[in-house]
C-alpha cells in the first residue's frame, strides 16, 4: 500500500455571509503501490483539492494521510517540501513550464533543487528527453514547443527525481484529441516502465474508465466504480 488516506475533511466558506461548504467528509481511500487508479467527478465536487491534499499542497481540516504507512502529517513545512520534491510528481492541465528556461533545463529543476549536481541533473535530464522521444527538443524553449511538447516536457519533470507516486490534475484537459491521446499513452507506458503509481484526477469519464480503478467523488465521499 503505497497511500492511504482516513477521514479526511475538508470545508470551504463562500459568500458574505460565509455559508460553509464541504467538499471532503471523512474520505478514507487506499491505492497499492504501481497501480493506476482514477477519480472522476462533477465540477466543484473537490477532485482537485482532494489531489492536492494528498501531495501535501493543501492541509485537510482533520484527517490523516500515510505514504508507504507513514503519517506525513507529523512532518513539518521544510520536511513535507522535502518529502514532494522526493517522492510525488505533479503533472497539472496547464504545464507551468517556466518560460525563461529551455526544456532540458526545466526538467532539471526539481533535481538541482534536491542537492543533486548540474552535470548529473542534466544527464538525468537528457535521458528522459531520450525516453520521450524529445532529444531534438533539448535546448528550445516552451514557446516554441506544441502543446503536447510542452506537456511530455512537463510529464518529464514529474518524473526527474524517480517518484514512487504521480498525481495528473485533469493533465489532457487544456489538449486537443490527438496530444491527449498521446499524452495519456506516455503515461500508461511510464507506469510500465518505472512502476510508478499514478492518480488520475478527470472529469472526463471516459479517460477515468481507461484506469485499473476507478472511483466517482461525490458528496464529499468516494464511490468505487470500478475495481
Amino acid at each position: 500500500m503505497i497511500l492511504k488516506t482516513e477521514k479526511i475533511c475538508k470545508s470551504y466558506f463562500e459568500g458574505i455571509r460565509e455559508k460553509k461548504l464541504t467538499v471532503l467528509d471523512d474520505l478514507d481511500f487506499e491505492m497499492e503501490r504501481g497501480k493506476i487508479v482514477s477519480i472522476t467527478g462533477m465540477s466543484g465536487s473537490g477532485k482537485s483539492t482532494l489531489l492536492h491534499i494528498i501531495g501535501t499542497l493543501d492541509k485537510p481540516d482533520k484527517g490523516k494521510i500515510y505514504f508507504n504507512g507513514n503519517d506525513i502529517g507529523k512532518l513539518s513545512d521544510k520536511e513535507l517540501a522535502r518529502f514532494r520534491n522526493k517522492n510525488i510528481g505533479f503533472v497539472f492541465q496547464f504545464h507551468h513550464l517556466l518560460p525563461e528556461l529551455t526544456s532540458i533545463e526545466n526538467i532539471a529543476m526539481p533535481m538541482l533543487i534536491s542537492g543533486k549536481s548540474f552535470l548529473e541533473s542534466v544527464k538525468s535530464a537528457e535521458l528522459l528527453l531520450s525516453k520521450l522521444d524529445l532529444a531534438d527538443r533539448k535546448d528550445h524553449y516552451p514557446n516554441q514547443l506544441s502543446g503536447g511538447e510542452q506537456q511530455r516536457i512537463a510529464v518529464a519533470r514529474a518524473l526527474i527525481n524517480t517518484p514512487e507516486l504521480i498525481l495528473a490534475d485533469e493533465p489532457t484537459g487544456n489538449l486537443d484529441k490527438y496530444h491527449s491521446e498521446e499524452l495519456l499513452e506516455l503515461l500508461w507506458d511510464l507506469n510500465k516502465m518505472f512502476s510508478t503509481s499514478l492518480l488520475l484526477v478527470t472529469h472526463n469519464e471516459s479517460l477515468a474508465r481507461k484506469a485499473e480503478t476507478l472511483y466517482e467523488l461525490s458528496e464529499g465521499k468516494l464511490k468505487l466504480v470500478i475495481k
